[in-house]
């Protein structure tokens, strides 16, 4: 089964959005391939991720859009999404030649949201790792896996902050739309759970 109308749509939103922050980023602020590449990385990172997470309440539309298990579809964007954020942190520590940009900071409330990227990205791994886990850990793996909205939450605050790219109005705009599409599509799912058990209640009493 090949990909629906509805798929290709999906897709197309999605390579737009990739385009207008690959164009935005560098007439935002250029100094090296370098340093580009290093927010390039950031911004990628979490259109991957908002993008992977948003889908979640959708997954029978998405399964018939893709032609295949949504679990696959889902897996592509985060696994994209996981590979740019790892390396927007490994380009930064190399353009700075320094590894403590991997080390959170607690100095002040102020400079631990400032840097929130360097937690966000421990919290990454956990939340991943117990999406791989899920066959053996099926009773608490979602409750890790929600780390996810963690993460989108603690970067959106470090771009809002610090980010060069953010100065951008475009690239602002975008970003933290995708954060709130990502985070109603949350409570979304979680409604869809709350009616889904409601309706089996009903019907065992019936």
């Amino acid at each position: 089964m090949g990909i629906k109308r509805e798929g290709w749509i999906f897709l197309l939103v999605v390579f737009l959005v990739f385009i207008l922050v690959t164009v935005l980023a560098p007439l935002t602020y250029y100094s090296d391939p370098l340093g580009l590449a290093v927010r390039l990385c950031a911004l990628y990172g979490f259109v991957a991720l908002a993008f992977a997470t948003t889908m979640t309440p959708f997954l029978k539309e998405i399964t018939q859009a893709f032609g295949r298990p949504f679990i696959r579809v889902h897996h592509i964007l985060a696994v994209f999404g996981i590979i740019f954020v790892t390396l927007h942190p490994v380009f930064f520590a190399i353009s700075q030649s320094n590894i403590a940009v991997f080390i959170p900071r607690f100095d002040s409330w102020q400079i631990f949201w400032e840097l929130a990227g360097r937690p966000a990205l421990y919290i990454l791994y956990i939340a991943t790792i117990a999406g791989l886990l899920r066959t053996m850990i099926s009773r608490y793996w979602r409750y890790f896996h929600w780390l996810m909205y963690i993460v989108l939450f603690f970067v959106i605050v470090h771009g809002n902050l610090i980010g060069t790219d953010f100065h951008n109005l475009g690239i602002l705009v975008i970003l933290n739309a995708l954060f709130i599409v990502a985070i109603s599509a949350f409570f979304l799912k979680r409604y869809q759970t709350y009616q889904r058990k409601k309706r089996v209640k009903t019907k065992l009493e019936e």
